[in-house]
């Protein structure tokens, strides 16, 4: 076998050796049960895909309950060297402390490693139960921006001296913003008092009590999320890449995101994309050749008619620029095989990643949104246990693969649980490795999706399916140990 050798970086582009050295951490709780069963999938994948010519060398580092009992620290300053040093790495499931500190092993990794990109795909694999009637239909990635937004917020506890501080500053300096805040202020803490009495409800405290929070959201954040997302689609052949936001609501946080996520689109990728609304433009275009700017106007805005003169000019400007621009390369249906980039409504996406699946490829969102969605598109393909994630810096070229879901203690040493998490996430990495060129590492994730999709279609799973697969009527599934699930996932290959 080859010496174990480190993964590097250059020129953009990762360089992986035939024995590369990948640090994993086994993780707290279930961690070790699932991470015996994982291993021995990933490594017989990789002996299979390369004929016994690659192995990885497993380098173990500390971080958790583990490194706690060890250590003293929960996440000692060698685990993070050891990431940095030799750039991809793979974890279990780790317990929060308690206590201060760190409020989340999972948060400090990332922040540590400006791992900015929260890769999470959603796919369903024949024969698992799901709430949904067609959960082959939902198949998704989603790329969640993961260092900005409430990861990187800034508290102040309600009744603190510096919750008190930020609100005198916000009285005095923007009183109109001031005044959104409904009991900001000791006068309508007073006022409140009063209407509490006058309708016979007992006195209580009135000192100010208002937590405050802020989050922020750049351009550059935004534009290195969107970068790598849209690369991404283009790469893998992906129909559209949707930008999630609540921007009707936080025109300047929120707002910002979509609004930079188009600048990026178009600025970085012109040759490559179509925006929804471009889409419009040229649609009706060719629909129609001899079709005014004006009347597409009234095509693409219905409500163009009620329009001021300034804005109709706007509008009609945007088309004429459109098709100045891009008719020529875009035009004629052209911009039917690009990426189309469009946005959505947070709260609307949560619903129709339900009600209509297949308009939804690649999602781009800011932290906390897309926290919500990929735990929502995990329950409609079996669960957040055979839900697999990355965090990456495409940059740096550093990345760690997790588990998404917990540490389930209750569950620990009794060989049950469904190892599903962590081997996709291993099916990740290998693709992320296969980055370097060598399809060695992308032969072996499509073995360990083929061991996956052949075990569980075999009814060959873990309590957890097990159990669901049964309540439906199935009286043909096997339950089998945690171990017993990778030996079948492996006999799958």
């Amino acid at each position: 076998m080859p010496t174990p050798t480190a993964i590097t970086m250059s020129a953009g582009r990762l360089n992986v050796p035939a024995n590369p050295i990948i640090p994993f951490i086994e993780g707290d709780g279930t961690g070790p049960d699932i991470w015996r069963a994982s291993v021995r999938v990933m490594d017989a994948a990789v002996a299979k895909a390369s004929g016994g010519k690659y192995q990885i060398h497993w380098h173990e580092v500390l971080a958790g309950e583990k490194a706690f009992n060890k250590t003293g620290n929960w996440l000692p300053d060698q685990t993070i060297e050891d990431f940095k040093k030799y750039l991809v790495g793979i974890k279990g499931p780790l317990t929060t402390p308690v206590g201060g500190g760190i409020r989340s092993l999972n948060v400090a990794l990332r922040q540590m490693l400006d791992l900015y990109v929260c890769l999470r795909p959603v796919r369903w694999f024949k024969g698992v139960p799901s709430p949904v009637k067609r959960p082959q239909d939902c198949e998704m990635v989603i790329f969640r921006e993961n260092t900005e937004d409430i990861y990187a917020g800034i508290e102040m506890a309600a009744g603190t001296p510096e919750a008190a501080k930020v609100l005198a500053f916000l009285e005095k300096e923007f009183p109109k913003d001031f005044a959104k805040i409904r009991f900001g202020s000791a006068k309508a803490g007073v006022d409140w008092q009063k209407q509490l009495e006058s309708v016979g409800m007992p006195a209580r405290e009135t000192s100010l009590q208002v937590g405050i929070g802020f989050k922020p959201v750049s351009f550059l954040g935004t534009e290195r999320l969107l970068h790598s997302a849209i690369s991404y689609a283009i790469k893998e052949k992906r129909k559209s890449v949707t930008i999630v936001h609540k921007g009707n609501i936080m025109k300047f946080t929120e707002g910002a995101f979509k609004d930079w996520g188009y600048q990026v689109a178009t600025k970085h990728f012109r040759s490559h994309i179509v925006t929804e609304r471009e889409s419009w433009i040229l649609g009706n275009k060719e629909a129609n050749p001899n079709l005014s700017s004006e009347a597409n106007a009234k095509m693409i805005d219905p409500g163009f008619d009620m329009m001021t003169a300034d804005q109709k000019a706007k509008i009609i400007k945007e088309i004429d620029s459109v098709l100045a621009a891009i008719w020529g390369t875009h035009g004629n249906g052209a911009w039917k095989s690009k990426v189309m980039i469009k946005d959505s409504i947070a709260d609307i996406t949560l619903q129709q990643v339900l009600t209509r699946p297949k308009d939804f490829d690649v999602i781009a969102c800011m932290n906390l949104n897309g926290d919500y969605l990929s735990d929502a598109l995990a329950a409609q393909i079996g669960g957040i246990g055979i839900a697999p994630g990355a965090n990456i810096n495409y940059v740096s070229g550093h990345a760690i693969f997790e588990a998404t879901h917990g540490t389930a203690p209750k569950y620990a040493n009794l060989d049950q649980v469904n190892p599903g998490s962590v081997i996709l996430s291993g099916e990740m990495m290998f693709r992320y490795l296969g980055l370097s060129g060598d399809p060695v590492w992308t032969t072996a994730a499509d073995l360990i999706i083929k061991g996956m999709d052949g075990a569980i279609s075999a009814k060959t799973v873990t309590y957890d399916f097990e159990r669901l697969m049964k309540a439906e009527g199935d009286t043909t599934v096997k339950k089998v140990k945690c171990s017993e699930f990778a030996d079948a996932v492996i006999g799958h290959m």
